[in-house]
């Protein structure tokens, strides 16, 4: 059992690192704001429009480099709040009529300075998989507020990225034995 999983987390790995044609964009790639306040992270996909949407799978994550939480779930189209990590409990709203444009908006409200870190976002359907990537920097009130403002590089992997993936993994394993039992 335990190669198999390794086995398709290896897989969800490699899928993630040479599927070219279904891509994840962020809008913006770093976001700096001040404690309290609220900020919009916003990823995009190409959506078919003769496709189900019950063939969407979301997983939107934290990693702050030590620990990876879950932001935002949805599987086959329904979106999973039991799986969102309870320090992004009724701080985060999705905009489900951008979701039909392949848009995916989340507005993170009463930010945190540990809400500071890399976000990412996982988009898996029929026509393939991706992951966007974006990072924000949540100062205390105290500071001084940097606006925001997007840059044009892309954050630097972190090493922290391994969490991330073995929560995917997990929940790809999952799902994988939901419906091979239906």
């Amino acid at each position: 059992m335990e190669k198999m999983i390794c086995r398709i987390l290896l897989l969800l790995i490699l899928t993630s690192c040479v599927s070219g044609s279904f891509v994840v964009n962020v809008t913006q790639t770093s976001y700096q704001a001040e404690e309290n306040h609220n900020i919009t992270l916003e990823w995009t996909f190409t959506t078919n429009p003769d496709r189900s949407i019950k063939t969407l799978n979301i997983l939107c994550g934290h990693n702050t480099g030590q620990n990876t939480s879950v932001l935002y779930r949805v599987h086959e189209g329904v979106e999973v709040s039991e799986s969102q990590d309870a320090k992004f409990s009724g701080r985060v709203q999705s905009d489900k009529d951008a979701l039909r444009e392949g848009r995916i908006r989340l507005q993170v409200s009463r930010l945190r300075t540990d809400d500071s870190g890399l976000y990412l976002c996982e988009v898996n359907t029929d026509d393939g998989f991706s992951v966007g990537r974006c990072t924000a920097s949540i100062t205390a009130a105290d500071d001084q507020l940097q606006p925001q403002r997007p840059t044009t590089k892309p954050p630097a992997e972190s090493g922290g990225m391994t969490g991330f993936y073995i929560l995917m993994g997990v929940f790809s394993v999952i799902q994988v034995i939901v419906e091979s039992r239906a």
